[in-house]
């Protein structure tokens, strides 16, 4: 059960091991286009649709249709990687139970978005966890963890597929430990012991709108949190004119700015960046609204400005 390309890499392993897949289970197609007429299969069905594989796509996990349609698969096990929450109709209808992949060491990090906020938080390590499902989102009891590094210079692009391919062997790996009934799964209680948890609720706009009073580490941190995708966001204020301004990449300078927090600066054709209270971030790469987005150089060839330049 998954549906964007980090399910397809879990989904993979197990086809190319010579695992018995009995069918696939995706969201239903979406709309797409500006008339929302044309129909785009997720990327798990794409790929269970090239191998032959049966598909049920269910608006609803508790329809009746659905349910049967699934029963009558007669799956010894389910494998959840990147899909939705599901009702305990469905996660214990096989004997060997439900499994889902996330992309966090639990009991950290639970929630819809565990790489973003993991580097937004500044962490330098993260990893992947394979768990049964019971009642409560991403709280059962833990089969396997295995770490990754997070370095300072990883956006979620990078942690994603790091994951992404250790996720589809720790699945595999998950699988034959199960066969084997060489399973001792671990209360999430217990590893939580004496451990301030960090959740990892859904990101909005909202949430992506850079606050420049925190200190450069932070800004930095919550910029590559958001890249590339939903991005970071700011207010490029010039003069009476303010654009919203998406923020992909940046790097960190130590000296101290001897201008005002939040003004902008820009060097020649090669350099712009945003005075802190501690420190500069030369941004290098961005997208002006309405715009592609695009590296700094090729930016500023083509903006030109004589007002005071700032971001809110």
């Amino acid at each position: 059960m998954g549906t964007p390309d980090f399910a397809v890499e879990s989904l993979e392993a197990l086809i190319e091991g010579g695992y018995n897949v009995v069918g696939v289970v995706t969201m239903p197609d979406k709309p797409v286009g500006r008339h929302q007429t044309t129909l785009s299969a997720s990327a798990v069905k794409q790929y269970a649709v090239a191998h032959g594989l049966p598909v049920l796509q269910p608006e609803r996990l508790r329809d009746e249709e659905f349910l049967a349609a699934l029963k009558a698969w007669n799956a010894d096990l389910q494998i959840v990687v990147a899909f939705r929450m599901l009702p305990e109709v469905v996660w214990n209808m096989p004997p060997c139970g439900t499994f889902n992949l996330h992309a966090a060491l639990l009991p950290q990090y639970r929630g819809a978005a565990p790489i973003n906020w993991a580097i937004i938080n500044g962490e330098t390590q993260t990893g992947i966890t394979t768990f049964f499902l019971d009642h409560d989102i991403d709280t059962g009891k833990v089969i396997r963890r295995v770490p990754v590094e997070i370095l300072d210079t990883d956006n979620v692009e990078d942690v994603h597929d790091k994951l992404m391919v250790l996720g589809a062997r720790l699945v595999t790996e998950t699988v034959d430990a199960i066969i084997a009934d060489n399973v001792v799964p671990i209360p999430q209680e217990e590893l939580a012991a004496d451990t301030i948890l960090h959740p990892a609720p859904k990101i909005f706009k909202e949430t992506c709108r850079i606050d420049w009073s925190l200190p450069t580490k932070r800004v930095y941190d919550f910029i590559r949190g958001l890249s590339p995708y939903p991005a970071a966001w700011t207010e490029l204020v010039c003069g009476e004119k303010r654009t919203m301004l998406k923020i992909f990449a940046t790097e960190k300078d130590s000296d101290m700015p001897d201008v005002p927090a939040e003004t902008v600066v820009i060097e020649g054709k090669t350099t712009m960046k945003v005075a802190l209270a501690d420190g500069w971030l030369r941004i290098t790469s961005l997208q002006l609204s309405g715009k592609k987005r695009m590296d700094i150089q090729d930016f500023l060839r083509g903006f030109h400005t004589n007002d005071l330049l700032r971001v809110e």
